[in-house]
């Protein structure tokens, strides 16, 4: 794949003499603790005379470089400010790893070594501290590039960083979860980030291999199952397209896990262009993410598998192409879906509830699921109502919508409940079908009634709909990642999961 080498974590008793690079993991308003205060008595107090100016330990994140006098076997130190105690957490130290990644490599520096100390009043344990500082650091040193003739540089090198402050048993514990976790990352940036010529339906299976070497079952369906199964309204978004749909079934069983799985529906439109309601070419230059949903899906399910966790998931990915041709779909065609119901269509660049209705009533039919979960990025309005600090968050289940808002709160990635309410049914009126796809106003709060539309497929399951649109790619480098893809979700759903201790009662 076209990313940097994953940094390499070691955990470590002591600090190696032939260190040269030492990060001393610092919070504000303590003295130092027995490791580091040997380091500053080496450092001919060097060490604490810094970190008495105000401004080091200010703001966590803050790196501040110390040149090593001859008496140090280390030649440089740098110290990493954590904020207080009492503000500590694991969205806070994921950040100051981001913020050491860039600074590490800004230095041109590969190998370091993190040294922590006992933080008294901290509500998280040595390991975790570690750990999610390490996850910071490979969430931010994730890189994309496909220039065949930019030279090798030096920042694009494996890094290696001993791990010094807990117990190695605990520390590779909580490591192992984030590389997984790092890994389900890197992997949905990587399919977002993908050309449009690179990703499609054709090649989508082919980049499922790392979920099959991880354990994961994967199954394809292609256009002539499809058609079997009765989903044509899958198959109508995809049909202006030379490239037919597929869906791909995922299904992974931790160790221990419950019979009931959860189930995660990903919209996994390659490339988005309208259809005949073609878009603008502003609106149309990042349609290649549109499949961010099913990335996203993606990367759970491997996040998970690499980290054994012990529950039952399904993933079930739509993929098609929304495009303009003589085969495409045209407003006012009426679909049977898979359901049996029939659906009036209008707009074709409402192409995403569409695909999502088969694939919902598959996954809700099929596995029975004590869940369902789907992510897409379904619909502007999401994106003007609540800006780009939130996604939207509709959910039959308010306990399990609390859940997951509670844990992207955890991991920095905000959800905002939104109403799922009968009332929207009413715009969603046909004379001639069962449903119309959206209301008759596009502009009246789409996002609320395309929920409304695809709880008609989820056969009275728990359901959450997560409408992601707008945060599937940043304009600009950002403290937990670079320019590009972010795989929006993955944390916020690998840590709901983990939250579940794999018992599944999420009623």
């Amino acid at each position: 794949m076209p990313q940097s080498p994953v940094p390499v974590f070691e955990p470590a008793d002591d600090v190696s003499s032939k260190a040269t690079t030492i990060v001393v993991l610092k919070p504000a308003g303590q003295e130092f603790g027995p490791r580091v205060a040997a380091l500053d008595s080496e450092m001919g107090g060097l060490l604490s005379r810094v970190c008495a100016d105000p401004v080091t330990l200010a703001a966590s994140g803050t790196c501040t470089d110390i040149f090593a006098p001859p008496t140090a076997s280390a030649r440089r130190v740098i110290v990493l400010a954590l904020g207080t105690p009492e503000t500590l957490d694991a969205l806070s130290l994921a950040r100051a790893g981001g913020a050491l990644a860039a600074h590490l490599e800004s230095k041109g520096i590969g190998e370091a070594t993190l040294l922590l100390d006992p933080i008294a009043g901290a509500s998280l344990s040595g390991a975790e501290i570690l750990a999610r500082v390490a996850l910071g650091i490979r969430l931010r040193r994730y890189r994309f590039d496909l220039r065949n003739k930019r030279p090798v540089a030096e920042v694009d090198q494996a890094w290696r960083l001993a791990l010094v402050g807990a117990g190695k048993t605990e520390l590779a514990a909580a490591l192992a979860r984030t590389n997984a976790i790092a890994d389900g990352v890197d992997y949905a940036r990587t399919l977002v980030n993908l050309p449009p010529n690179h990703l499609h339906p054709d090649s989508f299976p082919d980049h499922l291999d790392a979920l099959r070497e991880a354990g994961i079952e994967v199954e394809i369906l292609d256009a002539a199952r499809l058609k079997e199964l009765g989903m044509n309204a899958l198959l109508a978004v995809g049909s202006g397209s030379a490239r037919a749909p597929r869906v791909a079934v995922l299904r992974y069983r931790g160790e221990g896990s419950a019979e009931q799985p959860l189930a995660f529906v990903g919209k996994g439109v390659c490339f988005d262009s309208g259809g005949l309601c073609i878009k603008g070419g502003a609106q149309m230059f990042d349609m290649k993410a549109d499949m961010g949903g099913a990335a996203a899906v993606v990367g759970l399910l491997l996040a998970l598998a690499r980290q054994g966790s012990p529950v039952h998931a399904v993933g079930v990915l739509g993929i098609a192409e929304n495009l303009p041709s003589g085969t495409a779909l045209k407003p006012r065609e009426i679909i049977t879906t898979a359901s049996g119901q029939t659906v009036e269509i209008f707009d074709t660049d409402a192409e995403g509830r569409l695909l999502l209705a088969d694939c919902l009533y598959y996954a809700a039919s099929r596995f029975e699921p004590s869940a369902i979960v789907d992510l897409a990025t379904l619909t502007y309005s999401v994106m003007r109502g609540l800006g780009s600090v939130f996604a939207g968050l509709f959910s039959t289940d308010n306990a399990v919508a609390a859940q997951m808002i509670a844990a992207g709160e955890t991991v920095g990635e905000r959800f905002w409940q939104l109403p799922l309410d009968r009332a929207y049914d009413e715009g969603l009126y046909s004379p001639l079908a069962d449903l119309r796809h959206h209301a008759k106003d596009m502009e009246d709060g789409d996002a609320p009634y395309a929920a409304a539309f695809l709880r008609h497929f989820t056969q009275g399951r728990p359901w959450v709909h997560l409408d992601i649109a707008g945060k599937e790619l940043a304009d600009s480098d950002r403290p937990l990642g670079r320019q590009g893809a972010t795989a929006f979700g993955v944390q916020m759903l690998e840590e709901w999961v983990h939250n579940l201790n794999g018992k599944h009662n999420v009623a």
